[in-house]
């Protein structure tokens, strides 16, 4: 007995695909919809704050009545712009550059080693992470007032390092395990020290780790306003500080200003993301990454 199997000829040469396409879904419908909604609010949102930095003054409508960039001059004088985005960078990098040092030998470690306990260190790792920051947010700062470190930038770094360094470690592990330990033991047999090993061999292969657990930290710590916010003052303050006083002096401090201190943060953090994305994968950094080496 004959099968016969019936084939859809090939289309000719510019001719079209008449197949009905699948219709969406409702549901795929309704996502889209909801999702380009939330897009439209947060755009709206956005440029409501942007345009409200440039308002001369009010008008009856929803645009001013006249535009000026006086509010930016004057929140770069009266809040000091530019030393909170000079304290603001200096801390985010030293937190990121200890936070890295402490961390790749403490994930080099635990990626690599067994011991008793080593479950346990992990879950304490990963307990500033799931926490309620102010939980340990007054204990710590109360150490640092003991300590009398308070409105000083290294009582900011300290108290954002105490998240920060976990932070790196569980960032890093997965990166290192995913390095094949023949390749050390090859570099090894062939001479090499330690300081050689992780100099010429771990250290290049962990460079999207480090790369994504360093831009992750810079992030983090730029937006961190429980710990930075109870142990800084008037010399120490960081950006983000800075715009909640203001939003807190609503009615002394104008409208507008607050609103230019808005943008610049967004900036800063638009700055900061773009950036990372220009270095860092997203989908590796999440991932751990998914190659490992041979």
């Amino acid at each position: 007995m004959t099968t016969t199997t019936l084939t859809r000829p090939p289309l000719a040469p510019g001719s079209r695909d008449r197949r009905r396409r699948p219709r969406p879904s409702i549901m795929g419908t309704l996502t889209w919809v909801v999702l380009w909604i939330f897009i439209a609010l947060l755009v709206a949102s956005v440029a409501v704050v942007v345009i409200g930095s440039f308002a001369d003054r009010t008008g009856s409508g929803w645009l001013p009545a006249s535009f000026t960039a006086k509010w930016w001059g004057a929140a770069w004088k009266d809040f000091g712009v530019g030393n909170l985005l000079i304290n603001t960078v200096i801390v985010a990098l030293i937190v990121v550059a200890i936070s890295l040092l402490i961390g790749i030998p403490t994930a080099y470690v635990l990626a690599r080693q067994s011991f008793p306990g080593k479950r346990l260190l992990l879950g304490l790792f990963l307990l500033p992470q799931v926490i309620p920051t102010f939980t340990y947010a007054i204990p710590l700062a109360t150490i640092i007032y003991a300590l009398q470190l308070n409105n000083t930038l290294v009582g900011v770094i300290v108290v954002n390092l105490v998240p920060s360094i976990p932070f790196a470690v569980l960032v890093l592990i997965p990166f290192v395990e995913q390095i094949d330990p023949r390749v050390e033991q090859a570099a090894r047999m062939s001479g090499a020290g330690t300081v050689q090993v992780f100099t010429r061999i771990l250290a290049p292969l962990m460079v999207p780790g480090l790369l994504a657990a360093g831009v992750l930290i810079l992030v983090r710590v730029v937006g961190q306003f429980e710990l930075t916010f109870l142990v800084a003052g008037p010399t120490s303050q960081t950006l983000v500080i800075a715009l909640y006083n203001a939003a807190t002096q609503s009615g002394i401090v104008s409208l507008q200003e607050i609103e230019t201190m808005a943008v610049v943060y967004a900036l800063t953090t638009l700055v900061l993301l773009v950036i990372s994305l220009r270095f860092v994968d997203p989908t590796t950094a999440a991932a751990g990454g998914r190659t490992r080496t041979r």
